[in-house]
């Protein structure tokens, strides 16, 4: 049986805050935990002034590595194992699955980088959206 065995991968380190409905993305083509800490200053610059965040992780190998580099405005909270439906960003990983990335095929490594970031940025651009889709009931998250 013949198969195709050409990949390439795009992998979109993303985080969003249901109570400002904004988002913070990079599309990195490696998952290691030099691009999480990327990732991290990238969420630490879109923090407002003064505030502090709280970054609700899984305990994927490159969220947690002993060289992940914390910056000062943010706080990992890492999520008990097997508890994906706790984690909201799960969602949101479905949501751009489903209505951006799923069933689709690239000719090129540009093009699937240029899905990534479309999608991501279709996701912030629309008002509400990351709100209703990352909103927890018992999750208070006040935007104050």
């Amino acid at each position: 049986m013949c198969r195709d065995q050409r990949h390439l991968n795009a992998y979109i380190f993303g985080a969003v805050c249901p109570a400002w409905d904004k988002g913070a993305a990079l599309v990195m083509p490696y998952v290691n935990t030099e691009a999480m800490n990327m990732h991290l200053l990238e969420i630490s610059r879109a923090v407002r002034a003064g505030a502090h965040a709280i970054i609700i992780m899984d305990g994927a190998g490159w969220h947690m590595a002993h060289d992940v580099h914390v910056p000062d405005n943010l706080t990992l909270m890492p999520l008990p194992p097997y508890s994906p439906e706790l984690n909201a960003q799960e969602n949101i990983w479905q949501y751009l699955r489903q209505n951006y990335l799923a069933s689709r095929i690239f000719a090129t490594y540009a093009e699937i980088v240029d899905a990534c970031c479309n999608a991501w940025n279709a996701l912030v651009a629309e008002s509400g959206r990351i709100h209703s889709i990352a909103s927890r009931d018992w999750l208070p998250c006040n935007a104050s």
